[in-house]
């Protein structure tokens, strides 16, 4: 497993994250298995929401009642959460009341003193940037959040707070793959009339915007489409070509084909981290070994061209 100091932390993180949104219903036994399966493939880094699960915390409680660790355990792991998304609505809350409530509850949820790492999960339209830089002071002088970071922002989002806001923003979790990769495509296909990916869709180039400021881009969803799809593209008949040349990479490196999306993603020199969404233990294993894939340029450009991208 790669890994790498986390820029504006002293976290040395792998490059492969397993994300827990979808444990509630999962035993203690099956919560244990599948993160175990991920440790022993070097994952060290869960990715958290306070959303997650039918309840306000449900899988944060979850994962710690089952979980258990020990202080020594604990800080063998780097636990990632977010706040902000208000799921009765469904809208959006970056108030100072809202960030410091919700960490806590967190804080309780999870059995922890601290969190590594707290993410602000996309974006409020109404947001106070002096409300967030006060919520924000006040977890990190306290000691119960350690890095802070962002889901989901445009870089005009991101330099709004960060002219209130004095800690580092060191993330932005994104939606990106093979197959849903327009924040790639867009640097790719600049104006070349009469396609989507041509045109600016993510307020400036967001990808160039944090690889300039140092912040680390977490690739969610990394194996599903685009929209109006949004299926898992690996294995589908809806996409032959890709799938053909997936499989063949698959068998040159002699991993499987989840192994391909997860190395597509890697490969890309920002020094990205994928985001795991599966519960399948094999699942997390088989994607596990795309952390290191060397793929050629041919290689890697040929699987956006097969997904239905321009490359001109």
């Amino acid at each position: 497993m790669k890994t790498f100091t986390l820029p504006g932390t002293d976290i040395v993180a792998p490059n492969v994250v397993l994300g827990l949104m979808r444990i509630e219903n999962k035993s203690d036994d099956e919560i244990r298995e599948l993160t175990r399966t991920a440790r022993d493939e070097g994952i060290d880094f869960f990715d958290h929401a306070d959303i997650y699960g039918t309840g306000i915390h449900t899988c944060e409680r979850r994962w710690a009642e089952a979980m258990q660790l020990s202080p020594s355990e604990r800080e063998q792991v780097t636990i990632q959460t977010k706040a902000g998304i208000i799921k009765d609505g469904p809208y959006y809350d970056f108030s100072y009341q809202h960030l410091v409530s919700s960490v806590e509850g967190s804080l309780e949820a999870l059995e922890t003193d601290y969190i590594d790492i707290l993410l602000l999960h996309r974006s409020d339209a109404l947001v106070e940037p002096e409300e967030v830089a006060r919520a924000l002071d006040e977890l990190h002088s306290s000691g119960k959040v350690r890095h802070f970071g962002v889901s989901n922002h445009t870089p005009g989002q991101i330099e709004l707070l960060k002219k209130y806001v004095q800690q580092p923003l060191v993330a932005n979790q994104l939606q990106l793959s093979i197959g849903h990769a327009a924040l790639l495509a867009q640097g790719i296909a600049i104006n070349v009339e009469g396609r989507q990916e041509a045109y600016n869709l993510d307020g400036g180039g967001i990808v160039d915007y944090c690889r300039l400021n140092d912040i680390t881009i977490q690739a969610w969803s990394p194996m599903q489409t685009r929209v109006p799809d949004r299926h898992v593209f690996l294995g589908s008949e809806h996409h032959p070509q890709l799938n053909a040349m997936i499989d063949e990479l698959a068998a040159k490196y002699d991993v499987e084909p989840e192994a391909i999306a997860t190395g597509w993603i890697t490969r890309h020199p920002a020094g990205m981290q994928v985001v795991l969404g599966t519960t399948t233990p094999a699942r997390v294993s088989a994607s596990a070994k795309g952390s290191e894939i060397p793929l050629t340029r041919p290689e890697w450009y040929g699987l956006m061209q097969k997904a239905g991208y321009l490359i001109p």
